[in-house]
């Protein structure tokens, strides 16, 4: 193939030109806007039917690529006392696992697998309204991210039950001041998760180590019911690839991103909540960002759309279920 000649001064004429051509080549697909999704999901239904081959190789290509089984958290077994841990979001920044740090890790992988029936409940606006609480509460295992609220105005929708709740480093500063001197409002916060494991990606930037160190022993100090993991930078790493690969580029994989990653690998069954990351809901209303408030995310951090499309086509082959819209009737006034 020719590609046009240009009269622009040579060095950003062969750059353009080079860009076009690439694109003419490997032309890059469109995201459909929210208004295409909103009426795909309507008019695809309710209906929905797991394909177990299907769900076997994409097992195979998770597993192939990160061993979520193996690398999900921090273990004593995938980290050696003295080894080097690199982290995953900053590049040239590692880690020499010494004894105070060894010590804080599992022996192995705590959880018995395959886990049966999952329930990934992320924390969009889609769920207010959606009288999901039950359903997703039915699952055998329920993974929440970052510490949502819980208390009884939200019950009907998200439910009650947590095994897993991941913890962005940030909300330690935020909310609860690095547990500087907020300690007991934190363990407080969490009590509301029971006996659950707490993931912390204590190993991917630098300045989520020391706050994620605090929560750990925090709980220790107060004899919380939650046991801390310790997110695998190798796992994150591996899994952040692969998902780039499948066309989400993005800085950063969404936290609900890589737990349905985990699920897919850990669990029998897979079905997420609260994956919307559009401005309204299926019958064209505006809904919020979050169910419990309406705080945008950073800026051109994160890929929602195309993260939310990824999934959308992994429900559509059958591999896991995207719930959306009301899991039960609303009851007659």
């Amino acid at each position: 193939m020719k590609c046009p000649r240009t009269r622009l001064p040579v060095g950003f004429g062969a750059l353009a030109v080079s860009v076009l051509c690439w694109l003419y080549v490997f032309p890059v697909e469109r995201l459909p806007d929210e208004k295409e999704l909103v009426r795909e999901v309507l008019q695809r239904g309710r209906a929905w039917s797991r394909n177990l081959s299907a769900l076997q190789g994409f097992r195979k290509q998770l597993n192939d690529c990160c061993h979520p089984g193996h690398l999900f958290s921090v273990t004593k077994v995938n980290t050696p006392l003295g080894v080097n841990l690199w982290f995953d979001g900053e590049f040239l920044h590692s880690l020499i696992i010494e004894n105070s740090t060894y010590s804080l890790f599992p022996q192995d992988t705590p959880f018995k697998l395959p886990l049966k029936r999952c329930s990934v409940v992320g924390n969009g606006g889609i769920l207010k309204g959606s009288r999901c609480g039950k359903q997703i509460d039915e699952a055998d295992f329920v993974i929440r991210c970052n510490l949502p609220p819980l208390t009884s105005g939200y019950t009907l929708d998200v439910g009650t039950k947590t095994q897993l709740v991941t913890v962005n480093p940030s909300i330690i500063e935020k909310r609860f001041q690095n547990l500087l001197w907020s300690r007991k409002s934190f363990v407080e916060s969490l009590k509301v998760y029971k006996s659950s494991y707490v993931y912390l990606p204590a190993f991917s930037m630098r300045h989520g180590t020391e706050p994620s160190l605090r929560a750990y022993y925090t709980l220790a100090d107060f004899s919380a019911n939650q046991t801390v993991l310790f997110a695998n930078p190798n796992f994150l790493r591996n899994v952040g690839k692969f998902w780039k690969n499948k066309g989400v580029h993005s800085k950063r994989l969404s936290t609900g991103l890589f737990m349905a990653s985990a699920a897919l690998s850990l669990c029998e069954e897979v079905t997420v909540y609260g994956f919307w990351p559009f401005q309204i809901d299926l019958k064209g209303s505006p809904i919020r960002h979050h169910y419990y408030d309406d705080v945008p995310p950073l800026s051109g951090f994160h890929s929602m759309p195309e993260e939310f499309l990824q999934l959308w086509l992994l429900h559509k082959s059958g591999i896991l279920r995207v719930q959306l819209g009301q899991c039960t009737p609303e009851e007659p006034q």
